[in-house]
């Protein structure tokens, strides 16, 4: 590729790199990689890209350019990402393989491929036996016998799939094997708009029945994107819901009249329990609200040797946060952020305000974190330790944490592509689903690799 002249100085391939790493990668990836086997809604021909850099898509979550980078830069940028995708439409064998064994600082990891071929898996959730129950954003939902048969199960929730959009996650009721009920997360349409929604059903001969809509985000909107949404039950039966702000961070997450930038606490019909903090018989207040004041919480957690929520939330350009959810709170979004937006320039400095929990960890540059798990004893090593995925990075983030306090943190599975989801199953075994190409994978421990156990 030819470089690109500005002023008196020459931009090269190589800045044209980091131009789309500074800008970009933090909603993209950190390589043009990421545009490979991509469907092209606003077009991939250099103008169409520098339209689209220029001026934004702001239904996409993509903001205007025009503002922060020269018109060499955004064409620069262009170039790089075309430079990404010439001659190829679809990725190499070797790019589709994945590593079989990982080395840790406690263990020695086995990964194997248990589901291929998939677009976006979004939510995976295990059963004990060893069944395994998984979305992908396209819309499926579908099971995986212990013996590794798979079915696609029809007359699921239709779900909106575009953007951030789709089916999301998966979650089994406390007692499913008495009830069988099962909760899926997706965008739900209605005309031009959609929003976050959670159903409930149960599996007959493959088909999915006894469909109950319990929870409906309000209000509609156009945004393709910041839809959570993540679903965890505690030990007393209650479920939390994550809703993103839907991009409209002015409107939505500061005020309690709207579900949007929230997490949710409801029985497992859907209605509000009294014990709510915002369910005080205003009827204005949604009765649903747990915390508020969040900006796309793409994972989330409960411990039950502690009885409490963690969740993490994407910042924009830079402020990733992990944050312990306490009932009422306002975890400050957009008033507070350790961010700028995507185009460099700032929206707030303020990072911390009385009355608001601090994040108990902050990335800074982002990580895009998706998935969330909290390790088992079946990892007596890693034991109630938080594990992360990064979309950006390409790995897992094991988190150590001590008295509500992140101790450390170490990357795992580096290179292991986009993660988008992470389970430690009830049957023992952590999965981690990840991107381009999507897939499940399976981690087992084969050997401790420390002399002494913590």
């Amino acid at each position: 590729m030819d470089s690109v002249t500005t002023g008196l100085a020459v931009k090269t391939d190589s800045d044209h790199e980091k131009l789309f790493k500074n800008y970009c990668s933090s909603c993209h990836g950190q390589t043009a990689r990421v545009f490979v086997d991509r469907k092209w809604r606003y077009g991939n021909s250099k103008e169409a890209l520098i339209r689209s850099i220029t001026k934004g898509i702001p239904d996409a979550g993509m903001p205007s350019y025009e503002e922060g980078l020269s018109t060499e830069e955004i064409a620069g940028i262009a170039d790089y990402i075309l430079s990404g995708i010439e001659d190829r439409n679809t990725y190499t064998e070797a790019e589709r393989a994945t590593p079989s064994s990982y080395r840790t600082d406690y263990y020695n990891l086995e990964i194997d491929t248990v589901v291929a071929d998939l677009e976006v898996p979004w939510g995976i959730k295990a059963h004990q036996d060893g069944t395994l129950f998984f979305t992908e954003r396209k819309g499926t939902f579908s099971v995986m016998t212990p013996d590794g048969n798979i079915t696609e199960i029809q007359d699921v929730p239709k779900a909106k799939s575009f953007g951030q959009g789709g089916m999301m996650d998966v979650a089994l009721h406390p007692d499913y094997d008495d009830n069988g009920w099962i909760y899926l997360s997706y965008s739900k349409p209605n005309g031009t708009k959609v929003t976050t929604a959670v159903a409930r059903g149960r599996i007959d001969q493959g088909r999915w029945v006894d469909h109950e809509e319990i929870f409906e985000a309000q209000p509609y909107v156009s945004t393709r994107y910041h839809f959570g949404s993540r679903i965890v039950f505690d030990k007393e039966g209650y479920m939390y819901v994550t809703v993103g702000d839907r991009g409209k961070r002015d409107d939505h997450p500061q005020f309690l009249t709207n579900d949007c930038g929230k997490v949710h606490r409801l029985h497992d019909d859907g209605t509000c329990p009294d014990s709510n903090p915002y369910n005080d018989g205003d009827d204005q207040n949604r009765c649903s609200i747990w915390s508020y004041g969040h900006r796309n919480q793409q994972g989330m957690i409960y411990d039950p040797q502690s009885d409490q929520i963690w969740t993490h939330e994407h910042g924009p350009r830079g402020g990733d946060e992990l944050n312990l959810i306490v009932k009422g709170k306002n975890y400050g979004w957009p008033k507070l952020s350790f961010g700028i937006n995507y185009n460099g320039t700032t929206f707030t400095t303020e990072t911390e305000a009385e009355g608001m929990p601090n994040a108990k960890n902050v990335w800074n540059p982002s990580i895009a974190p998706s998935g969330m798990a909290l390790v088992s004893d079946d990892y007596e090593l890693w034991s109630g330790d938080i594990l992360t995925g990064s979309l950006r990075f390409d790995y897992v983030s094991r988190i150590r944490v001590e008295n509500e306090k992140v101790m450390n943190e170490e990357r795992i599975l580096e290179g292991i592509g986009r993660v988008r989801a992470i389970e430690m199953g009830a049957d023992g075994v952590l999965y981690v689903g990840v991107e381009d190409p999507g897939r499940i994978l399976r981690v087992r421990v084969v050997s401790d690799n420390v002399l002494e156990k913590r």
